[in-house]
């Protein structure tokens, strides 16, 4: 069986004009190869490229060096709008279009030419808590925590084999919070789809991954997330770990 997901020798220029910059790239030589659904949470101090990395995996934006694969076929020859239906991404702000909620869950079908499932997206908006919503109501009116949550019901409705997440619950209180982490389990679970979640919330890169990617000084490291939260296996991830009673943020 093949990879379902390969990065090869990916990079991305550093276009800051800061003298301080010592690299002409925010990132190069990024390697890694997902052979098996599996759950990786992506963490790193700011400024390390995390979301930039993300962006580009949804192509999103261009990398300047390297080859994104899914499935063996590269992202060269590949529509990006197929692209996106097994790589899908859903961002920290989220963004509603025009319409109202049930519009916007509409959507992946209307773009993608797939059968609206209405059971599903009613099921998911139950076990993210928003069934009391009307879907009648326009969705740019909703709170920023609905907003994101309808999001990610969006873009589950897509059934991707990929889901990209950039800190999607940094907005969200405690009880959604732990709503949109066993939702995702389980999802993962059940519809066998790999994650990749940026956070800086390290409690919770340890709940919610079998994998850790760790961006600092323009590379990527690869650990198991036994390894990294439990027995830190170099200085690099010691910086990272600490304690870990509460919440601790990068």
């Amino acid at each position: 069986m093949g990879a379902i997901f390969q990065i090869r020798n990916l990079a991305k220029l550093n276009w800051s004009t800061d003298a301080n910059v010592r690299s002409k790239y925010l990132f190069s030589q990024i390697f890694a190869e997902i052979s098996e659904p599996t759950r990786i949470a992506m963490i790193g101090a700011s400024g390390q490229g995390k979301s930039t990395l993300l962006r580009i995996l949804a192509l999103l934006d261009t990398p300047d060096e390297g080859d994104l694969l899914v499935n063996g076929k590269s992202f060269q020859h590949i529509h990006a709008r197929q692209w996106r239906m097994a790589v899908t991404y859903v961002a920290q702000q989220a963004v509603m279009l025009p319409g109202s909620i049930e519009d916007n869950l509409r959507t992946v079908s209307r773009l993608h030419g797939r059968p609206y499932d209405e059971s599903l997206a009613t099921e998911l908006l139950k076990q993210l808590g928003l069934d009391y919503l009307d879907l009648a109501k326009v969705a740019k009116d909703c709170s920023g925590g609905e907003k994101q949550r309808i999001s990610l019901i969006r873009s589950l409705l897509l059934r991707p084999e990929i889901l990209l997440l950039d800190e999607i619950t940094a907005s969200l209180d405690i009880n959604s919070t732990q709503k949109v982490e066993a939702l995702l389990l389980d999802w993962h679970k059940q519809e066998g789809t790999t994650f990749i979640w940026v956070t800086h919330d390290l409690e919770q890169a340890r709940r919610i991954s079998n994998r850790t990617w760790m961006m600092d000084k323009g590379g990527l490291q690869e650990y198991s997330s036994d390894t990294f939260f439990n027995e830190p296996v170099a200085d690099l991830a010691r910086r990272f770990v600490g304690p870990t009673e509460g919440s601790l943020q990068l």
